[in-house]
């Protein structure tokens, strides 16, 4: 797997301070997408060993609130291969820490269902590791700029935790925090 950057420090794509890392590779090619360089799977940097563990070290301060994750897409089958293993050792070192994943997939119709065109035998074990996925594409027509950390009226911020749980989806609560 590529990436296209890493962004420590980052307070937009997440609550708190987090460590955003957009992975390389997209094939939903949304129309009007901020980061469209990163749609080629060959675009950026190789995600290495070394890259693993600065943003590793990087979520160790106090200050820190966790990891999010955006692209291109985190959830291609290609890119769910890498990301698994490394978010299990983020999970192990750091669980208080949350993870935020953004996604142009649906999460009932495209990661959970086993048919659907994203899931794999990584998804699940993906998703029991992440807490907040911002599902859905970026749809232009329905560009928000007021919107908390979503670009597009018909994107949704659920509480991946709660919705396994409950066997249905819930919205995670901005408003709380």
């Amino acid at each position: 797997m590529n990436y296209a950057t890493i962004k420590y420090n980052d307070i937009a794509n997440g609550l708190g301070v987090r460590t955003s890392l957009f992975v390389s590779g997209c094939t939903h090619r949304c129309k009007g997408c901020f980061n469209s360089e990163a749609w080629d799977f060959k675009y950026g940097k190789p995600f290495t060993e070394e890259v693993e563990n600065a943003i590793i070290v990087s979520l160790e301060g106090d200050f820190n609130d966790g990891l999010s994750l955006l692209g291109g897409e985190p959830f291609e089958p290609k890119n769910q291969k890498a990301l698994r293993p490394f978010l299990e050792k983020v999970k192990a070192l750091y669980p208080t820490k949350t993870i935020w994943c953004y996604t142009g997939y649906v999460l009932e119709t495209d990661l959970l269902n086993e048919t659907g065109r994203a899931h794999t035998d990584d998804t699940i074990k993906m998703l029991l590791l992440i807490d907040v996925l911002v599902d859905g594409p970026f749809i232009e027509e329905q560009k928000n700029i007021s919107l908390r950390f979503k670009g597009s009226e018909n994107q949704r911020i659920i509480d991946v935790p709660s919705s396994l749980k409950n066997n249905k989806t819930i919205l995670f609560e901005i408003e709380k925090y």
